[in-house]
């Protein structure tokens, strides 16, 4: 999962179509109910003055499908994108608080909406690759708008760069000012020139910013200050595997086929060892984990971290554990389709309750390039 999205997959979400580019709104809203929730979402009016969110989310598609940006890329492209307007502000009506003065505010809906997004995607089977590509555009959508009130804007877009395409936002976050009726729509659109300018000079508009090397870029991204150029010293000394996916995606047969004479720290393990059970409190099963790590850590031993991890603040605690002996850190994270997950799940010894998983679901951070030396992401179709 890179900001380059492959052209060979023959799969595209439904959008209008050349020569006549035509929107059947009204098709839209019978296939899609999550599109119902937006009708009744009010906004301030001194930031979108076209009204509620459904009217927005209206606006900005019309917006996109009449840019020539969008019309000239590739079909997958187009449907990613497409996609991305619909959910953009999936999130607003759980986010949406009126205050005693009028004024409205959706505080945080961009970060659930990303969630939102995957949680929807997966639901309709989109492919993965996809997938996590609409929900990037969804989680970054509004970077042009405000990149340049970040402490460092040149590692935000560089971040962003790893994960999507800038160019892509550009045109998206360019839709959704063109979507909108404001007082500073004219401002907001030479926000997201100069966002394409800025990352075309740091050489990540079409693609992900190259780094020297994976040390060199793992390094860069585990500081806030770094230099993208910089060379960094590969004084890595041994390696760990940091596994990361919901309960029943295939770890433990991954780490049998693939790595079978390797150390394995299973936090199930110690759990059955340690006789504490899921729903307890985890913070004894944890320390004993981590101890046995730095063990293993100080010999210079190489082993796999074996859990769920599924949250990038917990695999950020560990990777950063990790790093501070030395360690070339590889993520795998797995993952098999909603109906596979539960069927494994039914048939082992100790099952997790489906309630659980769909909880784990929900809070699911699929890890990415910015976070370890190596990203693999093994999805069974």
């Amino acid at each position: 999962m890179t900001s380059s999205v492959s052209q060979s997959l023959s799969w595209s979400f439904p959008c209008p179509q050349p020569p006549d580019w035509t929107l059947d709104w009204a098709s839209l809203q019978a296939e899609f109910d999550w599109l119902q929730s937006l009708q009744d979402c009010p906004q301030d009016l001194r930031y979108h003055a076209e009204g509620d969110v459904l009217t927005h989310t209206r606006l900005v598609c019309e917006a996109l499908i009449a840019l020539p940006a969008w019309r000239e890329l590739p079909p997958i492209e187009r449907s990613l994108l497409f996609a991305a307007a619909l959910l953009h502000d999936v999130a607003k009506p759980g986010a949406t608080e009126i205050a005693a003065d009028g004024s409205i505010t959706s505080k945080g809906h961009v970060r659930q909406g990303a969630k939102m997004a995957r949680q929807i995607l997966w639901s309709l089977n989109l492919p993965f690759q996809q997938r996590e590509a609409i929900v990037m555009l969804v989680q970054h959508g509004s970077l042009p708008l405000w990149f340049w009130d970040k402490p460092n804007p040149q590692r935000a877009v560089i971040k962003a760069s790893q994960v999507i395409c800038c160019n892509l936002l550009a045109v998206l976050a360019e839709a959704d000012v063109r979507g909108r009726e404001c007082d500073d729509q004219l401002e907001l659109l030479e926000r997201v020139q100069f966002f394409r300018e800025f990352c075309q000079e740091n050489n990540c508009l079409f693609y992900p910013r190259p780094f020297p090397s994976d040390d060199s870029r793992f390094v860069y991204f585990q500081k806030e200050n770094g230099d993208p150029n910089y060379a960094a010293f590969d004084d890595t000394r041994f390696d760990v595997v940091l596994m990361s996916g919901l309960p029943g995606a295939g770890k433990d047969y991954w780490i049998r086929e693939n790595l079978p004479d390797w150390t394995v720290i299973s936090l199930d393990e110690l759990r059955q060892v340690m006789d504490i059970s899921p729903k307890d409190d985890q913070a004894a099963v944890v320390e004993r984990a981590r101890a046995i790590a730095k063990e293993y850590m100080r010999a210079e031993k190489s082993f796999v971290w074996n859990a769920t991890n599924i949250s990038r603040q917990l695999r950020s605690s560990l990777i950063s554990l990790f790093s501070a002996y030395q360690a070339r850190i590889r993520i795998v994270y797995l993952e098999a389709s909603w109906a596979e997950l539960l069927r494994r799940n039914h048939a082992r010894a100790a099952k997790v309750p489906e309630a659980v998983i769909q909880r784990m679901r929900d809070r699911l951070e699929v890890p990415d390039l910015t976070e370890a030396h190596q990203v693999d992401w093994v999805v069974d179709s």
